[in-house]
């Protein structure tokens, strides 16, 4: 039972607990935590790691007008509970409830909405610069980064200039040794140096001994111990990578101590420039099965756990979805070509490519998070013969955008990229929604992009891929496999298949939404209607021989999409009519609207949006003249022509 928590109403409230009391909060934020995630899929074992922190930084700023960036976002639920929202808190990633990453709309103290990683140094730098230069110079500023976003390259732009504006800017490195999955690469080695080297570490626990015999000891003898424990370091490491950067290194510190917390904030939140205190955490601190299993526990299955927090159940669901095909798929490629390789960025586990790094583990790279190097590098080995096949979420592939046009596309390099998480990604929310890939992918020269229907095509499709000598993207959703059965079409460059005929009226289909759409078809055909339905297939090159035929015989189009309208499937198709000069009949786009689609589980927001069977079915009756009811006021996901 929670007896401060609920007590809680602003970060003000904290200022007057003692430190028992600030650890028995501790207690009750983390019981509230394991409350959550044993009723939905959460982000979970990086909230139990930041508990302590997030006390000692609300403890010690006041963030009712300093300012707090968390980076990447999904570790804000602690925040969030002692930001005014503990009452809503049992709502977290549900439809209408608090999204489970930073939202400005929930509370002032979030600030940005924050879902990508390695933003919150710049965006931080640029507020504090932007305070000074409005004369709010009393004002801090803090961002707090994981050691797994540590390799982003723009959070080294970001130290850099830093370094040279010199503004007061506090960076917490928070260590925990992870990302989602265990960090990788040299930048990780040189952290674990820090964390473990045994005679700096022996150095400073003989400081803070030596600290505690000297008598009526002040603020600035800590102080002066900490600059001679920097000096040491430059010794022992060969100079210190941040401090050569313009950027003063305080640490480690050790993340989970509420009172060495808060005496290290004290004493580096007026240090004149920037300043690194580098924080050592451990994801799922404070419950047991998270600190034996981070990475499951990242984002677990729902599940319940008795007194002893020994867990008795999860409740994982057996059924298959579309990345599980999506990772058994490209094992297949890698096992018949030892040409082909497999790229991820710091995403393996979300990409379910365990099996496929523990079998080749030569030719799976996992870069972290830089997605841009990622591509970069998939094209030098493409260079020289590799197949590269490029797994990464479509909302995350965003970051990438340049390197797929110079690097890739320009030169016409043989890569595969596999859009995991395409479409409404339910929960995460707006910055994870892969809402934009068929725009900005179709719009490349020498690009092919391909929406499969089902798990059939998806399997298929990177086998044609494989074989394809350009780029080709494929993009799928997160979401259960279908599989719509029958005798099925072979892909072939550009072409769509044909589901069934119909003389009412046509559905044409882009992507796993062809389910239903058939569902829809088969209702209409239940009260008279019969309308036939394609499988799109080819987003860029679209099959226009087949489709301006099926077109020009329907008196009414809808095409079916799970993308935003403008530059998608739909908006494709259009173009194409009006560069062949066609004249026909009504053509409706349906798909994600212009704006930001909230959270929620993917069913909710796909029928919210007239993108569920009945809503598509409801469309196609109102283009038949068979309109049952008004027109729903409600945002429509339809644009006519």
């Amino acid at each position: 039972m929670a007896d401060i928590l609920p007590t809680i109403m602003s970060p003000r409230d904290l200022q007057g607990l003692s430190i028992d009391q600030l650890e028995q909060l501790a207690a009750e934020m983390r019981r509230a935590l394991c409350e959550v995630a044993a009723t939905r899929t959460a982000h979970f074992a990086s909230n139990l790691g930041v508990v302590e922190l997030c006390l000692a930084l609300h403890r010690v700023f006041d963030f009712s007008r300093d300012r707090l960036i968390w980076d990447t976002g999904h570790q804000i639920y602690p925040h969030k509970l002692i930001t005014g929202r503990f009452g809503r808190f049992g709502t977290m990633r549900t439809k209408g409830g608090l999204m489970g990453f930073p939202n400005p709309d929930e509370s002032p103290y979030d600030l940005f909405m924050t879902g990508h990683a390695g933003s919150s140094i710049s965006t931080a730098l640029g507020l504090a610069s932007g305070d000074g230069l409005c004369g709010r110079l009393d004002r801090y500023t803090v961002a707090v980064i994981g050691d797994g976003a540590l390799p982003s390259g723009i959070v080294f732009e970001a130290l850099n200039n830093a370094g040279f504006l010199k503004k007061r800017l506090l960076v917490i490195l928070n260590d925990n040794k992870m990302s989602i999955c265990p960090r990788v690469g040299a930048l990780a080695e040189y952290l674990d140096v820090i964390r473990t080297n045994p005679w700096y570490r022996g150095i400073k626990q003989q400081a803070g001994g030596l600290i505690k015999g000297v008598p009526m000891v002040g603020e600035s003898m800590e102080r002066m111990l900490l600059n001679f424990k920097d000096s040491l370091k430059a010794t022992l490491h060969g100079g210190m990578l941040f401090e050569a950067m313009g950027v003063r290194y305080f640490g480690p510190v050790e993340g989970h101590s509420l009172p060495n917390l808060m005496r290290y904030l004290e004493l580096v939140k007026d240090e004149p420039g920037p300043v690194l205190l580098h924080v050592l955490t451990e994801k799922g601190h404070g419950f047991k099965p998270a600190e034996a299993d981070p990475v499951f526990f990242h984002t677990p299955a729902p599940f319940e756990c008795d007194d002893d927090d020994c867990i008795i159940s999860i409740k994982k669901s057996s059924a298959r979805g579309y990345t599980d095909v999506a990772s058994t798929a490209i094992a297949s490629c890698l096992r018949r070509d030892q040409r082909v390789t497999v790229l991820t960025a710091a995403m393996c586990q979300g990409n379910k490519l365990e099996q496929v790094r523990e079998e080749f583990p030569d030719r799976f790279f996992d870069v972290g998070i830089c997605e841009s190097h990622a591509v970069a590098f998939a094209a030098g080995q493409a260079k020289v013969g590799c197949r590269p096949i490029v797994d990464i979420y479509s909302t995350f592939l965003q970051r990438s955008f340049d390197q797929i046009f110079q690097e890739v596309c320009l030169q016409n390099l043989p890569i595969v990229f596999m859009l995991d998480r395409a479409g409404l990604t339910g929960p995460d929310g707006p910055t994870h929604h892969g809402a934009f890939d068929l725009g900005y992918m179709r719009l490349f020269p020498n690009m092919v992009v391909l929406a499969p229907g089902d798990e059939h095509d998806l399997v298929a499709m990177l086998d044609w891929a494989m074989q394809h000598n350009g780029p080709v993207a494929i993009r799928y959703p997160k979401a259960l496999a279908e599989q719509q059965g029958g005798s099925r079409a072979a892909i072939e460059l550009g072409q769509a298949e044909v589901f069934t005929d119909g003389s009412d009226g046509l559905i044409i289909a882009c992507g796993t939404l062809l389910g239903v759409s058939l569902a829809a078809a088969a209702q209409l055909r239940e009260v008279g209607l019969d309308v036939g339905v394609i499988n799109a297939r080819f987003v860029k090159p679209l099959g226009t021989q087949l489709l301006f035929e099926k077109i020009e015989a329907a008196p009414w189009v809808v095409t079916v999409e799970e993308n935003v309208l403008s530059t998608g499937f739909g908006s494709a198709v259009l173009e194409a009519i009006n560069e062949a000069r066609l004249s026909t009949g009504t053509i409706v786009r349906l798909g994600l609207p212009d704006r930001f689609v909230e959270h929620g589980e993917r069913g909710e927001l796909l029928a919210d949006l007239g993108l569920d069977a009945a809503g598509i079915a409801l469309t196609c009756l109102r283009l038949a003249g068979r309109d049952p009811q008004p027109a729903d006021p409600v945002e429509p996901a339809a644009t006519h022509r």
